[in-house]
């Protein structure tokens, strides 16, 4: 029985799809079966995402969903969760044939919304969830709970719920850690937020986080997952977020260290430094 490859790719960028095409032909021509179509899947045994990091994260829901590797090509900028870049397709395709890759495995954040008539909604995430208010002249106060503790209350534009994937994200533009991403930790991030406690939290994996949306709103904020799927919650709506059950199987070819990738990624100024004398008292001599 020939292996099947999904093929997840950016549907509004040329190169995207110019590069699923290429992809497409590398699969077939090496026996393997090429999958387009989730209502079509049935058994597939790898995802292959080409775009950016938001490709990637749509990607993961079928990942996920069959529990197999996902694999990211870059056709972005940052391109964190991506592997390799477009010009590598035939070396990836041949090393997916070859089985020719290690897995990684990434925490996730199961997350359960309680509304006010008492229904629940449950959701994931690979990066983050975010509580993010829908008024752009009015803040949204919210509640922190920690393992059933009240923390803090803020007036803020909301709340970042990330794990360690997602600590390179959205969290870190919110002046969040960078956590390494074998870590299991959950990061909580303010987003410009008015209070006497308004720091990033990082607290660890057996801990629940608990965000409850006050009242004094203007309009009702939204809870988005991985920016990709919304949900209204309304006055008196509990977000609750813990690690996840399930984790996503990340395909690597590489066993680069990710502090070589943070570098890399971020471009920090780190050349030159080796060469420099530098005298006991730590200033150069």
């Amino acid at each position: 029985m020939s292996e099947r490859i999904m093929l997840v790719r950016h549907v509004n960028r040329p190169a995207a799809i110019a590069a699923a095409e290429v992809a497409r032909r590398e699969i077939e021509a090496r026996g393997l079966e090429v999958v387009l179509d989730e209502a079509d899947a049935g058994r597939i045994d790898l995802v292959l995402a080409l775009g950016g990091d938001g490709t990637i994260l749509a990607a993961a829901e079928h990942a996920r969903r069959h529990d197999v590797p996902l694999l990211g090509v870059n056709m972005g900028h940052m391109g964190f969760l991506a592997e390799v870049s477009a010009d590598g397709i035939p070396a990836v395709v041949e090393r997916i044939a070859r089985h020719d890759f290690h897995v990684e495995s990434r925490m996730t954040l199961d997350v359960t919304m309680r509304f006010p008539d008492g229904t629940e909604v449950s959701d994931w995430a690979l990066n983050e969830a975010v509580i993010m208010h829908t008024n752009v002249a009015h803040p949204v106060h919210l509640a922190l709970v920690v393992d059933g503790q009240d923390v803090s209350t803020y007036g803020a534009d909301g709340i970042i719920l990330a794990t360690p994937t997602g600590s390179t994200a959205y969290s870190f533009s919110a002046g969040g850690p960078v956590v390494w991403p074998d870590t299991e930790a959950i990061v909580m991030a303010p987003l410009a937020a008015h209070g006497l406690f308004t720091r990033p939290l990082v607290v660890g994996p057996s801990s629940v986080l608990e965000v409850v949306v006050l009242d004094n709103l203007w309009t009702a904020p939204e809870v988005w997952c991985d920016g990709l799927r919304r949900t209204t919650a309304p006055n008196g709506t509990s977000v609750v977020a813990r690690v996840g059950r399930h984790p996503l199987r990340l395909a690597r070819l590489d066993d680069t260290p990710f502090a070589t990738r943070l570098v890399r990624k971020f471009d920090l100024p780190v050349r030159g430094w080796r060469s420099r004398s530098v005298g006991i008292a730590g200033s150069p001599e």
